[in-house]
């Protein structure tokens, strides 16, 4: 598994940081140059100074915000991958006007070395951040085979630092795996929390719920829930678990629409989207690092019984 930023819980790689961070600062100082020095590009190049430079000042103006830009999307490159599309596409597409206008004799090829550094070197890290979110949206693995169970149980820890692994060494968990925080069931999931936590506390085991959404980002929904959590972004302790993504019958089908109703009418509500539409929840013990009862849910209406995990 790659290096991975903010280590413990699966964030994004720490390259894709460090691209961001460094498309941020070179576009802030072309920008710069740009709007300082108009002239400069052209007499390096071999052109004329435009006739109106305040045009091609314009021009820096705008890569210099997409610094500004890519800084903010260094962050979180996962959650902000909108940015770096529409920086991509304009990396993409300047090359191909440049290469009209230079075939029309309207630029000189000359000029495309500013086409290398500006555009080309940062298609194949574009590139691959897009295609690292469009794996995670599609639930597949981004890099190559899931982790094992055992894997997952190392890298996961819990806010104390101690891995999933060790702490099940010592009591047994009840892992309950949460769909997106927006879905009426989580809703009603984090309602029932404490009858939930009831069960647990009498059985001698430990509550423990994952969720999609970075660490800090989950306060606005489970601020005020004692309760120990875990986030996973990337869903890599979901594949773990063997939970992948649900299909249109297991998250729209009949029965999960009419539950949905009835979960909504008795005041659970819908929020948005916070986390991944997509992915399936579920519920399991662990002790010893092994699987030891599991609810794999069928539908995204399929609730946690933590009850029924434990007589099983």
């Amino acid at each position: 598994m790659p290096d991975q930023c903010a280590g413990k819980n699966g964030q994004a790689p720490c390259w894709m940081i460090s691209v961001l961070r460094l498309a941020g600062i070179y576009n802030i100082l072309f920008g710069i140059w740009a709007v300082g020095w108009p002239g400069e590009w052209f007499r390096i190049s071999g052109m004329e100074a435009p006739a109106y430079p305040f045009l091609w000042q314009c021009v820096g103006m705008i890569v210099g915000v997409y610094g500004i830009g890519y800084l903010c999307a260094s962050f979180s490159p996962l959650r902000h991958w909108p940015i770096v599309l529409v920086g991509f596409l304009g990396k993409v597409f300047g090359p191909i006007g440049f290469v009209f206008a230079a075939s029309q004799g309207e630029l000189p090829w000359a000029a495309g070395w500013m086409i290398v550094f500006n555009d080309l070197i940062w298609w194949i890290p574009f590139g691959i951040i897009l295609w690292h979110v469009a794996c995670l949206a599609v639930g597949r693995p981004v890099n190559g085979e899931p982790m094992t169970l055992e894997e997952g149980l190392e890298k996961f820890q819990l806010s104390s630092g101690t891995s999933l692994q060790e702490a099940s060494e010592k009591q047994t968990l009840a892992v309950v795996f949460l769909r997106h925080f927006g879905c009426t069931f989580t809703r009603q999931i984090l309602r029932d929390l404490e009858t939930m936590q009831r069960k647990a506390d009498e059985e001698g085991a430990r509550l423990v719920f994952i969720h999609m959404l970075q660490e800090g980002e989950e306060t606005e929904y489970m601020s005020d829930k004692k309760v120990s959590r875990i986030a996973d972004p990337c869903c890599d302790l979901y594949r773990a678990f063997g939970l992948g993504k649900g299909g249109f019958l297991e998250l729209f089908g009949p029965r999960v629409l009419l539950r949905g109703f009835i979960a909504i009418f008795r005041g659970c509500g819908v929020g948005h989207l916070a986390g991944d539409g997509l992915q399936m929840p579920g519920a399991f013990l662990v002790k010893d690092g092994k699987i030891i009862s599991e609810q794999k849910a069928a539908s995204a209406a399929d609730l946690p019984d933590v009850e029924g995990l434990f007589t099983a």
